[in-house]
């Protein structure tokens, strides 16, 4: 890694959570070096954690230069702003960067919560409308990604984005689910260009040593599932 010429960074964070993953491909993609500081989230929050975050107390915080910086959408563009002259995250233009901003919100308020209700789903019924309102988020996603890629590579473009972090960091815990459910979210079939994509970016250099892998995960969710019964 580069040195990152701005002081020290710390990272308040856990290996299992997808919103800690967006903050280090963030790093990673800058070239910057951080201290990473593991969070136990099975047992009681550290001292800190509610000391950099004591409203919401929860990860990511990434601490620069000894002031906070929570959220993880904000702690990328946070990051893109501070690091502005290597490997542009954010699009340049204004309208460019609404859509980026949308399909974020997007993916937090329904991918990932469908995502959630796949994993806790209590018989069929249940289980079969949560898999259906999953499988509709990636299909807008599928379509969204034709769009902002306009035939390349990711949803930025040449390069990793914005949108590529937010549903990027989303792929581990889909494959959790679709290992329990039986379920290929993700197929060459209803979703080609995501498809690829995923395959793509979790290859990428800034993504490969950080993403969780699945099988470590799913004895995660396990874990943590036995744990709240």
């Amino acid at each position: 890694m580069a040195q990152n010429g701005l002081n020290d960074l710390k990272l308040i964070g856990a290996w299992p959570s997808p919103f800690v993953l967006r903050a280090r491909i963030a790093l990673n993609l800058k070239g910057l070096d951080y201290e990473f500081l593991e969070e136990d989230i099975l047992s009681s929050k550290s001292d800190l954690l509610l000391k950099y975050n004591p409203i919401h107390k929860k990860i990511p915080v990434l601490i620069h230069c000894g002031k906070p910086i929570c959220e993880s959408l904000n702690i990328v563009q946070y990051i893109d702003e501070v690091w502005s002259a290597d490997h542009a995250i954010l699009p340049s233009k204004p309208f460019d960067r609404a859509v980026a901003r949308f399909w974020d919100m997007y993916i937090d308020e329904h991918c990932y919560t469908s995502i959630n209700g796949v994993a806790g789903a209590k018989g069929d019924g249940e289980r079969m409308a949560a898999v259906e309102k999953l499988q509709n988020c990636l299909a807008l996603l599928e379509e969204a990604f034709q769009k902002c890629s306009k035939g390349r590579e990711f949803f930025g473009g040449d390069e990793i984005g914005f949108i590529d972090i937010g549903l990027g960091s989303m792929l581990s815990p889909l494959r959790v689910v679709e290992k329990f459910s039986g379920v290929k979210f993700l197929n060459p079939t209803k979703t080609p260009g995501l498809f690829r994509w995923a395959n793509r970016f979790c290859a990428h250099d800034a993504v490969k040593h950080v993403i969780p892998d699945v099988e470590r995960l799913a004895a995660f969710a396990m874990l943590k599932f036995n744990r709240q019964d």
